[in-house]
């Protein structure tokens, strides 16, 4: 097992910032980088010297170096986050960017006095860091300078590049790695865990890694490197361990916070069937509503019917009553008729008996049966007056009768309802039914 972990930042810069260890730290900056700009040569500018502890330098552990191309570089890891580690990683940008034109290399002074912007050359900070930054699942992005609406760069702006790799955040298994980066990030977060004799050969296909597992192996540390490792492991030791309680404590809010939207989701669920039921209700009430209203104007419809019909059984009854009264009008006529006739057949009888006076009775026979004819003939004429106006009645019963049928079968009132309301047989119901059909 390796005893040294390659995420506290002494043991990164020993590994990836000694001279003789370029070529991995030249593997891990490709890894990172798009295809499009892969480099062949790395200068380091603050190689690892065992020096920089006489001069209180332990602390700067960052690696800075230079391609073939004159890119600038600044690697880095972070054990650590901060609430300003963003602008943290934009000053060590600006600051790095705006330090090109302060010095000049020993070449540079032999060609010229000063630098000048044309001289400014592109800067990338990559921040390799066991903690996690941003809040999603990806673990490796890259901010550079875009137009905001249109997405497009600029030659002259293409100066700043800022990588994000979250190790946390990969935690795929070995047998699921593909690229050379995700097999540099799981070898920094298992290396400790394992040497060069037993490396997963998932990370020993990569030559480097291999090289970069034999490095932690052998790597030496004098007392005050012993001391300041110690000292680091152990922050990240406590590190570890908090963010495990924090992940945990978090795994658990989340699973209350599951619960919760369970049960929310359950209650809405409830909510939205009791809502079902309370709608479904009031369009059964609506329905019934509905359906009263019918009922309620077709009994309106009834009442009006049946008062029509009454109105008109009054007209009946009046009429009738006019008939009968001119009936015994008509009676009371042939009864003075009889009466008449009585008379006169009394008068016959005395004009029979009384020879000597047949003149003049025969006259007064004949002035009365006169008088006896046009009396018949008034009482025919009542009578006939009286039959006509008996038929009428009697006509317009009939014919009120077929008019109620008729709405009620337009109503589709059954047959037999319809014979006992209006007093009608079935067989004229049905006739009166066909009539309305043609």
């Amino acid at each position: 097992m390796s005893k040294v972990n390659p995420k506290i930042d002494l043991v990164f810069k020993k590994l990836f910032g000694a001279e003789e260890n370029k070529d991995l730290l030249l593997s891990l900056i490709n890894a990172i980088l798009p295809a499009h700009q892969q480099i062949t040569e790395l200068v380091l500018k603050n190689p690892y010297n065992i020096s920089d502890y006489a001069e209180g330098k332990l602390s700067i552990l960052d690696i800075k170096a230079q391609d073939e191309n004159g890119v600038q570089y600044d690697i880095e890891m972070q054990i650590k986050g901060t609430g300003f580690y963003g602008k943290r990683i934009l000053y060590y940008w600006a600051k790095m960017f705006g330090s090109q034109l302060d010095y000049l290399t020993e070449e540079e002074k032999k060609k010229r006095s000063k630098k000048d912007y044309p001289d400014l050359s592109k800067c990338i900070v990559i921040s390799l860091m066991d903690f996690i930054f941003f809040k999603d699942e990806k673990y490796n992005r890259c901010y550079m300078l875009k137009d905001r609406d249109s997405n497009e760069t600029h030659i002259d702006l293409d100066y700043l590049d800022l990588y994000f790799i979250e190790l946390p955040k990969f935690d795929t298994g070995l047998k699921f790695v593909q690229s050379t980066l995700e097999r540099w990030i799981a070898f920094l977060n298992i290396a400790q865990n394992y040497t060069r004799g037993n490396l997963p050969k998932e990370l020993a296909e990569i030559t480097e890694i291999r090289k970069a597992s034999a490095a932690l192996d052998v790597m030496y540390f004098d007392e005050q490197e012993r001391q300041y490792y110690e000292s680091q492991q152990k922050f990240f030791l406590d590190e570890s361990a908090r963010m495990r309680e924090v992940t945990d404590k978090m795994k658990e809010a989340e699973k209350a916070l599951a619960e919760k939207a369970s049960q929310l989701v359950e209650a809405e669920k409830m909510n939205a069937q009791k809502e079902k039921a309370l709608a479904e209700k009031a369009s059964q009430l609506v329905e019934a509503e509905k359906m009263n209203a019918q009922k309620e104007k077709a009994l309106a419809e009834k009442a009006s019917q049946l008062v029509e019909t009454e109105s008109q059984l009054a007209q009946k009854e009046k009429a009738l009553a006019e008939a009968e009264k001119m009936t015994a009008e008509t009676e009371k006529a042939l009864a003075e008729a009889e009466k008449i006739t009585a008379q006169t057949e009394k008068a016959l009888a005395e004009a029979e008996k009384m020879n000597a006076q047949k003149g003049k009775a025969l006259a007064e026979a004949e002035k009365i049966t006169a008088q006896t004819e046009k009396a018949l003939a008034e009482a025919e004429k009542m009578t006939a007056e009286t039959e006509k106006a008996l038929a009428e009645a009697v006509d317009a019963e009939q014919k009120s009768k077929i008019e109620f049928a008729k709405k009620l079968l337009k109503r589709n009132f059954a047959v037999q309802d319809i014979a006992e309301d209006t007093g009608l047989t079935i067989a004229q119901i049905q006739e009166i039914y066909n009539k309305i059909k043609k």
